[in-house]
């Protein structure tokens, strides 16, 4: 999956994937099947994948109408820090983050 967003292309193919999110069961509103991923050149984190209509994926259909759907969004470092906390093993987590001793 690739697409251009603020000028930047992000592409799941040339991307290094840091870990899968995956969350409740597919027939849940809530459901997201996606991967965390970081950029090889510029070094910026997205999210691709798909989800139900009461996700980061969801898409109107109607004025009040809600659908499922997929795609790319980008991620501050903060954000995708979060993720991979959550998704991630440790040893994953400092390899794509710079992390301090407590």
């Amino acid at each position: 999956m690739k697409k251009i967003i603020d000028g930047f292309r992000y592409d799941t193919e040339k991307a290094d994937k840091v870990c899968d999110i995956w969350e409740a069961n597919p027939r849940d509103f809530k459901h997201i099947d996606a991967a965390l991923y970081r950029t090889k050149r510029s070094g910026r984190f997205f999210i691709a994948g798909k989800g139900g209509p009461m996700t980061m994926f969801a898409r109107r259909v109607d004025q009040n109408s809600w659908s499922g759907g997929s795609g790319i969004i980008p991620l501050s470092e903060e954000d995708a820090l979060r993720y991979a906390e959550q998704y991630a093993s440790t040893d994953v987590v400092e390899l794509f983050f710079k992390v301090e001793e407590a």
